[in-house]
């Protein structure tokens, strides 16, 4: 792996720490922004010669942070950031991680997770903010992750930080007092984090792991800081799913669907992690949203193989979850449970009701599994139109070329 791979990597993993602690010590995103930029931009000229650093978190916020003093002295306003700004001294930050250790930045990164999710900004711009700041997306992955457009997003992440900036609001956890009306924002931030992880909604990569692990390392904190039962749930829900993160590929990076998977090499210790979550979820009403998907999630964890799964369990799971937090997806995948438990044609019936909703309409999963169970039903001749409709709309590399196998089946 050559020098720019490497820092691309490091980008990957590191920004949203680096960020956050930036955001800390300028008190500004913008300012933080464009101090993180150049600090890698740095890190770009500087390790090909002298290799990457033992702590490179702390050695990218220290420049980043020099960078930012330098910037303030620049255009002559240190006394108006004063307050905000740590000593200008170089020993501000040392580079070691004495003073800038992973409590610290685990701290920065529950204070930037709480900013986001403030209850003055509009839940959409709480979770359009984090996932674009505390993650590092684009704009475009955080509008494919939330079905939206990529400049109304853009709109919402201005108009977000600005009111952050108007209000001037504390960057810190809350009081405990303020933690449970602030949660449910903050739990949904987690669980498109995780999924956008998970699995990608573009590109070439099925997964992004270190996404998939930041979110997972966050509810742990946050189940350590406000052990209710909905965050018990989603800390369940994610480490039940990413348990089946090693056989969702095959050695050539494609995609396995679940029924085809080798429960073998399902991550044994992360399911038990996971039941044991859902156990205490279960004990703590009421049970939410988060947990009935982890409940879900446990019985294909039960289940030594595929066709041994309660499909019965599942179909009363994803009612009980349709009536806790009703959508279309939800109801989507009731229709599909509903055909594995029944016929593919008693799911295509359900999904038959679903077909004028807008929100499905350029869902690509919604075509895909009409699609599925059209093949499943020998209806081949209308599955065919179904797979490439899916096609036309999926963008993630994996799930266009498992589509494409599909339907070139067909076609033979």
């Amino acid at each position: 792996m050559d020098m720019e791979q490497e820092v691309g990597r490091l980008y990957r993993q590191h920004s949203p720490r680096v960020l956050a602690t930036l955001i800390r010590l300028t008190g500004d995103f913008d300012l933080a922004e464009e101090a993180m930029q150049e600090a890698f931009a740095t890190a770009m000229q500087q390790w090909p010669g002298e290799g990457v650093p033992e702590h490179p978190v702390a050695w990218l916020v220290r420049v980043g942070q020099r960078r930012n003093i330098d910037q303030i002295r620049r255009h002559q306003v240190a006394r108006r950031h004063a307050r905000q700004q740590a000593p200008l001294e170089d020993e501000a930050l040392p580079l070691g991680l004495d003073a800038l250790d992973a409590v610290t930045i685990q701290d920065d990164m529950l204070r930037l997770l709480f900013t986001c999710c403030h209850p003055a900004l509009a839940m959409a711009d709480r979770v359009a903010l984090t996932l674009r700041e505390m993650c590092g997306l684009t704009t475009e992955q955080v509008a494919a992750a939330l079905l939206a457009r990529p400049a109304t997003l853009a709109q919402r992440i201005v108009r977000a930080k600005r009111r952050l900036r108007e209000l001037g609001l504390p960057y810190q956890v809350p009081q405990s007092s303020a933690l449970p009306e602030r949660l449910a924002g903050v739990l949904r931030v987690l669980y498109l984090v995780f999924n956008e992880g998970y699995s990608r909604s573009d590109g070439e990569a099925l997964l992004d792991v270190s996404l998939a692990e930041e979110a997972i390392r966050t509810a742990r904190a946050l189940v350590e800081l406000l052990p209710r039962g909905e965050a018990f749930g989603l800390l369940a829900l994610m480490l039940l799913h990413d348990a089946r993160r090693a056989a969702r590929q095959g050695d050539d990076g494609e995609l396995i669907p679940l029924e085809a998977q080798d429960r073998r090499r399902w991550d044994r210790e992360r399911i038990d992690q996971g039941l044991a979550c859902l156990a205490r979820g279960l004990a703590l009403t009421p049970i939410g949203p988060y947990t009935l998907q982890a409940s879900i999630a446990a019985v294909h964890a039960e289940a030594p193989r595929a066709e041994a799964t309660d499909w019965s369990r599942i179909v009363r799971l994803y009612a009980a979850l349709q009536r806790c937090q009703p959508s279309p997806v939800v109801a989507l995948n009731h229709a599909v449970a509903v055909a594995m438990r029944d016929t593919p044609e008693a799911g295509l019936r359900q999904l038959a009701t679903l077909g004028n909703d807008a929100a499905l309409a350029d869902f690509h999963l919604f075509h895909a599994a009409r699609a599925d169970l059209l093949r499943r039903a020998g209806r081949r001749d209308e599955a065919r139109p179904a797979y490439r409709r899916a096609l036309a709309l999926c963008s993630q590399g994996p799930e266009r070329r498992y589509l494409e196998r599909r339907l070139a089946e067909l076609e033979r």
